[in-house]
């Protein structure tokens, strides 16, 4: 299961830098979206599942779940969806100035 969830971890990742690395916008907004699953999926593997254990340190218990992973990938799901809602504004207003959706703004030769 490690081999597989790395491997999707790896895949997400080079999707997201190649479609970041292309000339229009919206290949680069779905390129920053894969890359941010990547890493919310590698800050939440990272965490290592505990099943049956409480979050949090008691004097009774003997193992605990960390909850900080979770709370990092909650976090981060919030900030990337704000990430991608302003870069889709920010392309849409760039469209409407600029007449096209290349990322450097200039015209197809």
């Amino acid at each position: 299961m490690e081999a597989l969830i790395a491997i999707m971890i790896g895949v997400l990742t080079a999707c997201g830098v190649y479609l970041s690395l292309r000339n229009r916008t919206f290949p680069v907004v779905l390129g920053l979206t894969f890359l941010s699953y990547a890493v919310n999926l590698f800050l939440f593997v990272m965490g290592r599942l505990v099943i049956g254990q409480p979050p949090v340190i008691t004097g009774s218990s003997s193992a605990y779940a960390d909850p900080i992973p979770q709370a990092l990938v909650l976090t981060a799901i919030v900030i990337s969806f704000a990430m991608t809602a302003f870069v889709i504004v920010l392309a849409l207003k760039a469209r409407t100035d600029l007449g096209n959706d290349h990322v450097d703004g200039k015209e197809e030769a």
